[in-house]
């Protein structure tokens, strides 16, 4: 059986409360069909799509990231900021932003390393951390992306607070009408958190 998975950090319960209360507004003015939200809860950072995996592959993998993840002491992300990808023009995913220590990028790199070595290509575009909210519906009128782009262009999200990460986690991810579905896999804890 495949698994459609991803590798990604979760955010902690606080910072997700943040993130609903931070962008309410944007809900109520970008509902459906205009934008799919994405359920505060099932907000995280991911480190790498995997696509689908076999059972056995799954558990290669899960002991490549532990392996991987111990050689890595913890950190804390600081989380806040709206932004849109690829840009205001053509609005598709919709985010908020994560400021991230040198350590974010090294862990990163790592885990591209790890997942290499057991046949998954490398990511080709640059590693840019942030936390997907809302997926633009693409069959949107030209006077839905302007409405979109102009709500975009006057909201603001705030520092929601800090993100620390201990492990990083395998998720599978089931496709439903209502949106993705994600369920937890496995967790790789980091090193314990550095002092700061």
């Amino acid at each position: 059986m495949l698994l459609r998975s991803f590798i990604a950090i979760q955010m902690p319960t606080t910072i997700q409360d943040e993130i609903e209360k931070s962008t309410s507004h944007l809900k109520k003015a970008l509902a459906r069909p205009l934008v799919r939200w994405i359920h505060p809860h099932n907000v995280h950072l991911t480190l790498k799509f995997l696509g689908d995996v076999s059972s056995a592959n799954l558990e290669l993998l899960a002991q490549a990231l532990k392996r991987e993840s111990e050689q890595y002491a913890g950190f804390s992300l600081s989380i806040g900021g709206l932004g849109i990808f690829p840009n205001s023009r053509r609005p598709r995913v919709i985010w908020i932003g994560i400021e991230a220590p040198a350590a974010m990028q090294t862990l990163y790199r790592g885990i591209e390393a790890a997942a290499a070595r057991l046949g998954y290509a490398p990511e080709t575009r640059p590693f840019s951390p942030h936390l997907t909210i809302g997926r633009v519906n693409q069959n949107v009128s030209t006077a839905d992306i302007q409405k979109i782009r102009a709500t975009l262009e006057q909201a603001t999200v705030g520092t929601l607070g800090a993100a620390p990460v201990d492990a990083v986690h395998i998720y599978k991810s089931d496709l439903q009408p209502g949106g993705s579905v994600y369920t937890h896999l496995y967790t790789a804890p980091l090193k314990i958190m550095s002092e700061r």
